[in-house]
């Protein structure tokens, strides 16, 4: 790994060079892959899901409307922001460790990166269903939501694997992963997103989320 023996700083020319080639060329990789699907989805195959939608809709309930809002908001971009800037502060000050500290905030930059490219390429329509949520001014593929969520709670769950306590890494593990998983079920409840956007905000965020977290990752336990 880059990052040097524990407690050093990978060293200037090191953060260059994983800058590049573990965070910049992966990105564009991902960012042309993620298009090129969105386009097979859209323009090749005329993808229809409008029945699972309409089904989706027609099985809500207020306490599920409800619940969906919740689950929705934690993605929301400040609330997804703040979220991983104090808990890279935290880790940082805990491990004095930047380099560790700002896997999330490397991945969430990935992912920013991959979804306004490929939104602004692809140009999907939003289900044509009442939605519960006002539409942000990008397209519907892939997911933001989903995808800024991935990436940042699936870093968290990557970073609670350093935890030494077995029941307190197992539960913070997979209360990690359910987010995401939680916000992608939300945005298809909600009408704002096809089920295949959702899917592929997840493969979106769960690449980012190892992007960053192998950018500048140590050999040893914290």
């Amino acid at each position: 790994m880059l990052a040097g023996p524990r407690g050093t700083a990978p060293s200037p020319s090191d953060v260059g060079t994983a800058a590049l080639r573990r965070v910049l060329l992966p990105v564009v990789a991902l960012g042309a892959a993620v298009i090129g699907v969105g386009y097979l989805i859209g323009n090749v195959l005329a993808l229809d899901e409008s029945a699972i939608s309409q089904a989706v809709v027609d099985a809500r309930t207020p306490t599920m409307n409800t619940i969906s809002a919740f689950a929705s908001g934690l993605a929301d971009t400040k609330t997804i922001l703040v979220t991983a800037l104090v808990v890279c502060a935290l880790v940082w000050w805990r491990s004095g460790r930047w380099w560790f500290a700002t896997v999330p905030l490397v991945a969430l930059a990935a992912e920013v990166a991959v979804h306004l490219a490929s939104t602004a390429v692809v140009n999907r329509t939003r289900p044509e269903v009442e939605q519960l949520d006002d539409a942000p001014p990008t397209s519907s593929f892939p997911s933001g939501h989903t995808g800024a969520s991935s990436a940042v709670y699936l870093s968290f769950a990557l970073m609670a694997t350093r935890i030494s306590h077995r029941g307190a890494r197992l539960t913070v593990v997979i209360l990690c992963a359910l987010v995401p998983v939680a916000v992608a079920l939300s945005r298809v409840y909600r009408g704002m997103h096809h089920p295949t956007d959702v899917l592929a905000g997840l493969v979106v965020g769960g690449t980012c989320a190892w992007i960053g977290w192998t950018w500048l990752r140590e050999d040893r336990p914290a």
